[in-house]
């Protein structure tokens, strides 16, 4: 989903985001359970609208559970 308000995130600006050590979301994003993002030469770059999505999933998957 692209919104005029989106923009790229570093992994320090959404492991900030997600309050999480930058090393648990290089993990994530290692063993595909993260949020979604893309590989810009050497660096990852995560969408903010692809992280609010993600976390809504989260949010979602765990309050089906309760």
């Amino acid at each position: 989903m692209y919104t005029s308000d989106d923009y790229w995130l570093t992994r320090p600006d959404v492991a900030t985001r997600l309050k999480i050590p930058i090393k648990t979301l290089a993990k994530w994003g290692s063993e595909g359970v993260g949020p979604p993002y893309a590989k810009m030469g050497r660096f990852c770059r995560y969408k903010l609208s692809d992280v609010i999505a993600w976390e809504e999933a989260q949010y979602a998957a765990v309050a089906s559970n309760d």
